[in-house]
């Protein structure tokens, strides 16, 4: 397990360990779960030790496991799609944990969604806050959560929105890539700086600054 800043890689696969990263108010655990190594994660406020998941994608034991006695108070699903939502029933069967989601995914998701949320919401763990950014094009409902306590360097989970490389998958539908090209152009790139961190919902992570000088090419190959 990575330690703390510098520690911190975000490289995981499926079957090993989680790698940790210490924030200023959070702490955010990353494991890579099931056959698709789909990316959960799990943050903690530093002031409460409330939890929050990311995507109960795969493998509630390993979920459950990185959970521990201190319990999940929430688990948000970036969006519908069957490899994010594979171990959301176990998880809330054993935590507890109020389920939330976007209006326009939450009917496709198989567990009830307690909390609905739509674009700008807040959701909270403990003492941090995190912002809901609604982002069309992979699924009606994908969104992205954002921690900026330091608005120098935010930090974004994308679900799978954007990886490293270009946006998330739109299945040959020109519409839904514009849309999601238009929304990442203009509630991602442009209101965020550069050392902005992405925590994708598969894969590797990146930054803004990585990806940034690419945006036309996407455009322009249209995936």
């Amino acid at each position: 397990m990575g330690h703390g800043e510098h520690g911190y890689s975000g490289v995981v696969a499926a079957g090993g360990p989680a790698d940790v990263r210490e924030l200023p108010g959070l702490t955010i655990i990353k494991i890579a779960v099931g056959p698709m190594d789909n990316n959960a994660y799990l943050l903690r406020c530093a002031v409460t030790g409330e939890q929050l998941l990311i995507d109960a994608a795969n493998e509630a034991e390993t979920l459950l496991g990185l959970i521990g006695a201190a319990g999940l108070t929430t688990v948000v699903t970036s969006h519908h799609h069957n490899d994010h939502v594979q171990a959301l029933d176990a998880v809330v069967a054993a935590t507890g944990a109020r389920t939330v989601a976007h209006p326009a995914d939450a009917d496709a998701i198989p567990v009830p969604t307690t909390v609905l949320v739509r674009d700008g919401d807040e959701v909270t763990v403990g003492a941090a806050t995190l912002r809901v950014i609604h982002l069309v094009g992979h699924t009606p409902g994908s969104i992205a959560l954002l921690y900026d306590a330091d608005p120098a360097a935010p930090h974004l989970f994308t679900g799978d929105c954007l990886f490293p490389g270009g946006p998330g998958a739109t299945f040959g539908n020109a519409s839904a890539f514009s849309s999601l090209m238009d929304d990442l152009e203009w509630k991602v790139f442009g209101p965020f700086p550069d050392a902005t961190w992405i925590y994708p919902g598969h894969g590797r992570d990146t930054t803004i600054e990585a990806e940034r000088p690419h945006l036309a090419e996407w455009r322009a190959r249209g995936w």
